[in-house]
């Protein structure tokens, strides 16, 4: 029993491995961030241009621009950094990679910071689960998101959102 507890445990990290390196091969351009765990993440994450770039269409409330997240077993997300133009509707993608359980929580800056009650948030993404955000940027911010899973933030689980006019 113990021994296929050991391979299924195997499996799982193999399956995890080409899954992050089929979405990275096949994920359109766009995010800034730096690259993820193995050269994953960066700008092979999110999905289409960031604000500034040619062909960027920014996301309503009625056609949200989607937006990946990766939740890294190293306790980081990928990528750490998300380019928004202001007032832009934005759907996070969060998927996590590893066993941890992670949650996502976006907003103001000090609400994130502070783990204030009422920021927006997805709970409990287990292991290779996404689950998704919508949310619009009103306002100049700052905003970020992160992680408060016991111990997660204080590793330095967050990321910016920096906010283009």
């Amino acid at each position: 029993m113990e021994r296929r507890v050991a391979w299924l445990g195997i499996g799982l990290i193999a399956a995890g491995v080409i899954l992050m390196a089929g979405s990275a091969a096949f994920a359109g351009p766009g995010s800034v961030g730096r690259p993820g765990p193995w050269g994953f993440g960066g700008p092979n994450v999110a999905s289409g241009p960031d604000p500034g770039s040619p062909g960027f269409v920014p996301g309503t409330t009625s056609a949200p621009r989607a937006v990946r997240i990766v939740a890294g077993g190293d306790l980081r997300f990928y990528p750490d950094v998300v380019a928004v133009k202001q007032g832009e509707t934005i759907t996070f993608e969060v998927t996590t990679m590893g066993p941890v359980t992670h949650e996502f929580m976006v907003g103001p800056a000090a609400d994130v910071a502070a783990d204030t009650p009422g920021t927006p948030e997805i709970a409990d993404i287990g292991m290779m689960a996404t689950k998704s955000l919508t949310y619009t940027f009103t306002g100049p911010g700052p905003f970020a998101f992160a992680c408060h899973a016991t111990g997660h933030y204080e590793a330095g689980m967050r990321g910016t959102i920096v906010i283009t006019p």
